[in-house]
């Protein structure tokens, strides 16, 4: 393999990194090297998928969450600086990279900052529209001024209804060069014999995630299902233990994960938009827990809610009945797509 992509998803819980899982499959299919860039545990997660490939890692964003949901959007502003600086920081890191590599082209996953100006450069999001309440028009402008610095935008789902991200990934006016992929999953359905009752499917930032998972526990611990946690902590190594009905991974790479999410009944997750793809492939009942405050997966819930697909309630709310009603409601289906991957990637042979 001559060709060099660079593949940069952004580490902001997992979902970035692993809807690039099956973007970097098909860049080797293709005959060209993806070089993986993130940091955290984004980049170990997918030096676990792909220890064959060639890693670096860039700056961290070091976001910080509040503890209360409603504390969210005034901590996103005092990070805003830190975003900044980093931003500034991965574009530095970036043009380091350019110089020391022969690339052509670049993939940045919500990474504003990676891109240069002599390589195609292409930006991936869902969120063409950024729901932050009353601000929800000056996020998404700041937003689209930064993917105008790309030269095309890829947004993962469908380009007409129906479709999976609604308004976020639909506005009303958009100027921007998008490509609608459809939806991107690193996993594959299978009818197999069921183990779990229910899956218990943690993954986002601190210190909501482990908020989310000590509450789920307490629950779950008062139930006779048989349930497996998957917690969403990228460790060295694989950690297992069985606690009376409750089997707990900290976590699970590629086909183990795709197996278990097949073998278990209901999936309880957070709404993040990988994971509603994910489950969508997979053809999943599920039940979502939005992070709390953050608007795209409580947009997200109540989306799939108010559509008779997902039941949904905040963090607070949850409790072993909310499930009573689980079979009211649809479940989810994957949308039939064949993504063209060898026409995506002749866009690098653009520039």
């Amino acid at each position: 393999m001559n060709k060099k992509v660079l593949v940069a998803p952004l580490n902001w819980g997992l979902g970035h990194a692993t809807r690039c899982i099956p973007i970097i499959h098909a860049l080797i299919h293709e005959g060209i090297e993806p070089i993986i860039a993130s940091d955290g545990a984004a980049l170990s997660l997918l030096k676990k998928e792909f220890p064959e490939l060639q890693t670096k890692t860039l700056p961290s964003y070091n976001i910080e969450y509040s503890k209360k949901g409603s504390n969210f959007k005034f901590k996103m502003l005092l990070n805003s600086s830190k975003i900044a600086h980093a931003i500034s920081a991965e574009k530095k890191a970036t043009k380091r990279l350019v110089e020391e590599e022969e690339f052509c082209g670049i993939i940045s996953d919500n990474r504003m900052g990676v891109r240069h100006k002599s390589l195609p450069s292409v930006f991936i999001t869902h969120q063409l529209t950024v729901l932050s309440g009353k601000t929800t028009s000056f996020s998404t402008k700041l937003h689209h001024k930064y993917i105008k610095k790309f030269d095309l935008c890829w947004v993962p789902d469908m380009a007409d209804d129906p479709n999976l991200s609604g308004e976020l990934g639909h506005p009303k006016k958009n100027s921007l060069p998008v490509t609608y992929l459809g939806p991107l999953s690193r996993f594959e359905y299978h009818i197999v014999p069921k183990k779990y009752d229910i899956m218990v499917l943690l993954s986002g930032p601190e210190p909501q995630r482990t908020l989310l998972e000590q509450k789920l526990f307490q629950e779950f611990e008062q139930s006779d299902k048989k349930i497996v946690f998957v917690r969403g902590l990228i460790e060295n190594i694989h950690k297992t233990y069985v606690k009376n009905n409750i089997t707990v991974h900290n976590y699970l790479a590629g086909k183990e994960l795709e197996n278990t999410i097949n073998s278990s009944n209901l999936i309880i997750s957070r709404s993040g938009y990988t994971t509603v793809m994910d489950l969508a492939k997979l053809k999943k009942k599920a039940f979502f827990i939005p992070t709390p405050g953050q608007f795209e997966q409580e947009y997200l819930a109540d989306r799939l809610t108010s559509q008779k697909l997902v039941p949904s309630c905040t963090q607070n709310e949850f409790t072993l009945k909310k499930l009573r009603n689980i079979n009211m409601y649809k479940g989810l289906r994957s949308f039939s797509t064949d993504i063209d991957y060898r026409k995506l990637f002749h866009f690098f042979e653009s520039k």
